[in-house]
């Protein structure tokens, strides 16, 4: 039996919250519990979370003062969780039916540090949104994925994952002095502990995007992400899994990785200025990366 705990950040995410924490509890008898850490929510959160009826959710309200951040609020959840293994999705996305019990199918090995699937994005309505259905036969990188996931981050969200929590304690969860690809940074650190195994063509989860998400709210730029950047290629553990000759090309793809995926985002969320502008800079300053962020801002236009 693989005990999973389910932890949940969430900070005024009443209208969205309950829905999170009832696809996470339809995953069955493997979820032994669901820890709802509120981060400080004015809204409806608590309440609506308090309301429901089920002895596996922990609702958690006294986050420690001055930790601030998602970080901080998912690392504290996950200090207190009890599962083999543990699951980080956020409070405005669900989990598909059965996912846990797919991704479990593939976690009887000591060897696996984590397993994978894929997600599909849907609205704020819940309706699906775009063609990444498209892509659900592709395959990602399984096993030593160390050096692909230095090249980029294609885990995208969390809460595609399983993850073995002897593992994430090893790396002492995340890194809660980065604001942005905290989430990356910590993914590479666990590939250096195990395998991380792809369930090719398996849907975990409905990634939300809607008007008040990070990615549609804010526009960003490369300085917002260079200090995870620096964090990735300087961690000690990071640096020993990986031979020094290919640590600069690795950075060179992660760098042309971030600048496409801005771009694709910028598209995404409308803003087709800042998209043109990325991609006459890129032409102008790193031509080489051109044709990586002309083929993500067409995938973004096609909706995938």
């Amino acid at each position: 039996m693989h005990d999973v705990s389910v932890v949940i950040p969430v900070r005024n995410g009443e209208d969205h919250v309950v829905e999170a924490v009832e696809s996470a509890l339809a995953q069955g008898d493997a979820v032994i519990e669901v820890i709802v850490v509120d981060d400080g929510s004015s809204d409806r959160t608590v309440e609506r979370v308090a309301a429901l009826a089920d002895t596996r959710i922990r609702l958690v309200t006294d986050r420690p003062a001055g930790r601030a951040g998602v970080s901080a609020v998912r690392n504290y959840g996950f200090a207190g969780s009890r599962g083999e293994w543990v699951l980080f999705l956020d409070a405005d996305d669900r989990l598909r039916e059965g996912a846990v019990a797919r991704l479990i199918e593939a976690a009887n090995d000591p060897r696996v540090a984590a397993v994978y699937g894929d997600y599909e994005r849907i609205d704020g309505e819940g309706a699906t949104v775009g063609r990444r259905r498209l892509l659900r036969h592709r395959a990602k990188p399984s096993g030593d994925i160390v050096e692909s996931l230095l090249a980029g981050n294609f885990i995208v969200n969390g809460g595609i994952m399983l993850i073995r929590a002897a593992n994430f304690r090893e790396i002492g969860g995340f890194d809660e002095s980065l604001r942005y690809c905290e989430d990356w940074h910590a993914w590479c650190r666990l590939a250096t502990t195990g395998e991380m195994r792809f369930r090719q063509g398996l849907g975990v989860l409905d990634y939300r995007v809607h008007s008040s998400s990070t990615m549609m709210a804010k526009t960003l730029s490369m300085d917002d992400y260079l200090p995870a950047l620096d964090a990735i290629f300087s961690d000690p553990r990071i640096v020993r899994a990986v031979p020094a000759e290919r640590r600069a090309g690795l950075r060179a793809k992660a760098h042309a990785h971030l600048n496409a995926y801005l771009i694709g985002q910028s598209l995404r969320a409308g803003r087709y200025g800042a998209a043109l502008s990325g991609l006459a800079a890129t032409l102008a300053r790193q031509p080489r990366a051109l044709p990586r962020a002309l083929l993500v801002s067409a995938a973004a236009l096609a909706g995938l």
